[in-house]
């Protein structure tokens, strides 16, 4: 089956250094992957190039069964185009309920004020409850986001960019000062998500992408330095040398 993106032989350098050298990767339509790799491997850029914040040098960035050119696609283009991503900060609406931010991030063509004064259809309702249980918050629907902790808080934002019903999520850090019990629940959140669309991992925490059990693709100086299992990724030498082992 042709794969859902194809990034092939992109770099590019900020003031001389090169953030990504002739990077390859490509994931398919319903596909779980990790990205790891040290600080300064490329990470965040090549999630940038996919979005549309930063332009390569050179290469392609192709999406979906026609082919189409991200290079040529603005941010909210691309978005629209069905890319959504979340930053390892959340950013909800923390004034408003869990149940208005799912219902602003819904698809519906509709300014954030007007979702105010909206009142949902009963498809909304539904899909807004639908979603509320996909991200274990069911039951705080009616609470102020802002109240929520910091792992609630994760799936919030990740419901949010569901509501937008994107095919492809990427996915900075997420279990970053999470609990255990908060680790594993999106553990379940992220795989759950990937059986009907693909959602790339960026995360440092290796206890948590063994719990993901998905292909894991190691970046380092801006290209993959290996790709597989993550046993497989682990135990090759130079992961071990520039990652692992530091």
């Amino acid at each position: 089956m042709a794969e859902l993106l194809e990034v092939n032989g992109i770099s590019v350098t900020f003031d001389g250094f090169k953030a990504i050298n002739n990077l390859a990767f490509s994931i398919g339509y319903a596909e779980l992957r990790a990205i790891i790799g040290p600080n300064g491997a490329g990470k965040t850029t090549f999630m940038d190039i996919v979005t549309g914040k930063t332009r390569p040098d050179e290469g392609s960035v192709l999406w979906g069964e026609k082919s189409i050119s991200l290079l040529s696609k603005s941010e909210s283009q691309i978005a629209n185009l069905g890319i959504g991503r979340k930053f390892q900060k959340p950013t909800v609406f923390e004034d408003q309920s869990v149940r208005d931010n799912l219902m602003m991030a819904l698809k519906a063509k509709r300014t954030p004020w007007a979702v105010l004064f909206h009142r949902g259809s009963d498809g909304e309702t539904a899909r807004i409850e639908e979603l509320a249980a996909e991200i274990g918050l069911k039951d705080a629907l009616d609470r102020r986001a802002g109240d929520l902790s910091h792992g609630q808080k994760q799936w919030l934002e990740i419901g949010m960019l569901l509501a937008q019903d994107p095919q492809l999520l990427l996915v900075d850090e997420p279990a970053a000062g999470m609990t255990v019990d908060e680790r594993n629940k999106t553990t379940e959140i992220l795989k759950r998500a990937a059986k009907t669309r693909a959602v790339v991992v960026v995360e440092h925490d290796m206890e948590f992408i063994r719990n993901l059990d998905c292909k894991v693709t190691c970046l380092h100086e801006g290209s993959v330095l290996a790709e597989g299992s993550l046993d497989f990724v682990t135990s090759n030498k130079d992961v071990i040398d520039v990652y692992l082992g530091r």
